[in-house]
């Protein structure tokens, strides 16, 4: 199913790390690591920036929206293909 919109109501909730680790599966390398952000880089130059206190913390939906949408630019197919979504 090819959309530009998202059903957010299908996103499970994800920790930092369960995040990172998406990143890494879809290409993402971690350039650096400070204080509590990580960043991360796409070969394609998309940057996203990860900030959590602890890795098993979860975000709420609208810095979810952020980093998945504005910054990794993933679709909901990147996200069904990355095990993301209900």
């Amino acid at each position: 199913m090819s959309s530009e919109r998202i059903d957010w109501s299908r996103l499970r909730s994800l920790t930092a790390r369960q995040l990172g680790n998406a990143l890494i599966r879809d290409g993402f390398v971690l350039l650096r690591r400070f204080g509590a952000h990580k960043h991360f880089r796409h070969p394609v130059s998309r940057r996203v920036t990860v900030f959590y206190h602890g890795s098993g913390d979860t975000f709420t939906i609208k810095t979810l929206k952020s980093m998945i949408e504005l910054q990794a630019r993933w679709t909901e197919d990147d996200l069904t293909r990355l095990g993301l979504l209900r």
